[in-house]
């Protein structure tokens, strides 16, 4: 890719693969999308305990150590080896502890936040010149400065945020591209003083700070609404937009107004959740269109309605190269096979308040029995929520921590009611789950949209499964030759 100065020239992929969970829009799979000339994306979500734990489990590969050996900061790097790293791995030893990133998190947790996220983007974007991407949610605002940090020292293209409305991500990135201190308002409950986070890429690496390229942002938005407010201001407006609809897998918006659910428990939306596609156009920056888009029909619908393309992500998350456990993936596939697979839009399952999509799996959490053994424990924090305390001191509490310490916290019991630990369902899924010391291992929950007629109709073809380029290839197959 041709580079001048600060700025990273605008490569417009037709296709954008989805970030999913954790590491399940892991580098394998985003590196095979951008080999295919689409944007390849990374989740970048709990990259410090995915890189934590992959080092714990002897790294397989020298995966993450041959990309570490590129770190500006080799101090840092063997800090981090010294205390995950563990040669042949764990052999039946539980995951060490890592420090959690905070209001005013430790040196330590910037590091591994920033060391996971590198290694992540500089795997997906091995061996080839295609453009990679990393997802991240506002809703974990304390990860931000580190994780989007480590990503440009990796040359990421581009920088991908919903879950909110991502309004100072645009300078945030400029000021790192320049080597300046880049800050973040935070979100506190009952706060009485603005709070910030800031993060100087020239006090942490000094001498090795090399030059940043500024990636593109996309704001991740449900609405033309909020597309138009973020295009106002020259400070909050983004590169372009994903127009993600109600489907979508993952963290979905809630519905405009009341909140209704029907019979299955999934929330109702109606017209006034669909964006205005002429309102998007007539905005005049680039958007793409995700949400039952994962069809080649699909893809040309949005073309003709003047979008630059599509994001897809559940076609993915059934690609061999997805990082979900090859024995959920295969088993996904054969419920999608015999036509037994519903994803449910729950809107209880997370933390953050916001609906959630659960594919109805044995075995895993949206199973009210599994989810029922699981006794109430937070000790990840991903998706905790700071609250300002009496003494002006700053605690964190969890919806799905166990009741009586939310309580404690200020926090109503009636909105533990339902939740899951999506921080360690989610790791479970790729095969990083924690096994407590009373035997009990974390199980998975996994994330599907609720269209599936784009898996449902590839695998007619591809019954044994499919791989990324091969999805690209059939997403792109009704549009003119690219």
């Amino acid at each position: 890719m041709e580079t001048t100065g600060q700025s990273v020239a605008v490569v417009r992929p037709v296709v954008i693969q989805g970030g999913m969970g954790i590491a399940v829009s892991g580098w394998q799979l985003a590196r095979e999308v951008s080999r295919s000339g689409q944007l390849g994306v990374v989740s970048g979500t709990a990259l410090d305990s995915v890189v934590a734990r992959r080092l714990q489990d002897g790294d397989e590969g020298d995966h993450i150590r041959r990309a570490l050996r590129h770190f500006p900061s080799q101090a840092m790097v063997a800090r981090v080896l010294e205390r995950y790293f563990r040669d042949g791995g764990r052999h039946g030893a539980p995951y060490r502890p890592q420090p959690a990133l905070g209001v005013d998190p430790s040196p330590a947790a910037i590091e591994l936040s920033m060391v996971g996220s590198f290694a992540e983007v500089w795997l997906a974007k091995e061996g080839h010149d295609g453009v990679v991407g990393i997802n991240l949610l506002e809703k974990i605002q304390t990860a931000t400065l580190s994780t989007v940090l480590g990503a440009m020292l990796a040359g990421v293209d581009y920088v991908l945020m919903g879950a909110g409305i991502p309004r100072e991500i645009p300078q945030l990135l400029t000021d790192f591209a320049a080597g300046r201190t880049g800050a973040i308002s935070l979100d506190v409950v009952n706060a009485t003083r603005t709070y910030t986070a800031s993060l100087d890429p020239a006090a942490l690496f000094g001498d090795e700070l090399p030059v940043l390229h500024r990636p593109q942002f996309l704001a991740i938005v449900s609405l033309h609404v909020l597309a138009a407010f973020l295009n106002r201001s020259d400070q909050f407006r983004p590169d372009g937009f994903v127009v993600e609809g109600p489907l979508a897998g993952g963290h979905s918006a809630p519905p405009r107004g009341k909140m209704t659910c029907d019979d299955e428990g999934n929330p109702v939306y109606g017209g006034k959740d669909d964006a205005d596609l002429a309102a998007m156009v007539a905005i005049g920056l680039p958007f793409w269109l995700a949400g039952a888009y994962g069809t080649p029909e699909r893809v040309a619908d949005a073309v003709a309605a003047g979008a630059v393309g599509v994001q897809v992500g559940t076609l993915f998350a059934f690609a061999e190269e997805s990082g979900i456990r090859s024995d959920l993936r295969l088993g996904l596939l054969r419920s999608l096979t015999e036509g037994t697979l519903a994803v449910r839009n729950d809107p209880r399952a997370s933390p953050t308040s916001f609906p959630f999509k659960i594919a109805c799996i044995e075995g895993s959490l949206s199973e009210p029995a599994t989810y029922a053994a699981r006794k109430r424990v937070c000790d990840l924090g991903l998706l905790r929520t700071p609250i300002e305390r009496e003494d002006g001191r700053v605690a964190y509490r969890c919806a799905s921590e166990p009741e009586h310490m939310y309580v404690k916290k200020g926090g109503d019991s009636a909105d533990t009611v339902g939740r899951m630990c999506l921080c360690n369902a989610l790791l479970a899924d790729v095969g990083l789950g924690k096994v407590r010391k009373n035997g009990y291992a974390e199980q998975p929950a996994i994330t599907l949209g609720q269209d599936l007629s784009g898996p449902e109709r590839l695998a007619e073809t591809h019954p044994d499964g499919w791989t990324a380029a091969e999805a690209v290839l059939w997403l792109t197959s009704s549009l003119p030759s690219l």
